[in-house]
């Protein structure tokens, strides 16, 4: 595998305004080990995720699996081993309070969940507060819990911690962690912006 998936954790940023989605994933010492761009006013979700800015080598990708779909699935592709990694399914109404993901091993069985932290603080976050409280997210596998995924405070752009310090036997994918954060952004984006 990439050595840029075997981090522990990463800082995914979000540039603000724009008219394409740019996300760029930080190590821990600072430094930029991938680069995403996500095309706007696209039917079908189609995102590319890759080793650097330049986009010569592409690393991963993320696609919905139908045009608009409320319960959305993503599938999460290593695009250089040419292998799915697994999927990412939304939890349609369950959603409406706060955000429920599934998470799917390459054969489609569910294997984990990634949700909001708390149903009191989504529900803020949707009635009042929007983007100024930030979302923090927890994933499982098998009920134990694999990485954080945090949202800093940033009036001027969006940033996603994701920790997978706490998975110590590696039993997450960082790949399907690092999809994750990329969707949550892409979605809080659509809901902020």
């Amino acid at each position: 595998m990439n050595p840029i998936f075997q981090h522990s954790s990463y800082l995914l940023r979000r540039q603000a305004i724009a008219l394409t989605g740019k996300f760029r994933f930080y190590d821990p010492m600072g430094n930029l080990v991938m680069f995403s761009e996500q095309k706007m006013f696209r039917l079908r979700e189609d995102i590319r995720v890759y080793a650097d800015e330049s986009k010569m080598r592409e690393v991963l990708s993320i696609q919905a699996r139908q045009i608009i779909d409320f319960s959305a699935a993503y599938d999460v592709m290593d695009t250089e081993m040419n292998q799915k990694v697994g999927a990412l399914r939304r939890k349609g109404w369950r959603s409406i309070l706060r955000d429920e993901w599934e998470v799917l091993d390459a054969s489609d069985n569910v294997i984990g969940m990634l949700f909001e932290d708390s149903v009191g603080l989504a529900l803020m976050r949707r009635l009042l507060l929007g983007s100024l409280l930030p979302q923090n997210y927890d994933m499982t596998l098998g009920g134990t819990r694999v990485a954080d995924l945090k949202q800093n405070f940033n009036l001027f752009r969006y940033e996603l911690n994701l920790d997978f310090s706490m998975d110590t036997a590696h039993r997450l994918d960082r790949r399907l962690g690092i999809a994750a954060g990329i969707l949550l952004a892409a979605v809080e984006g659509r809901q902020s912006d």
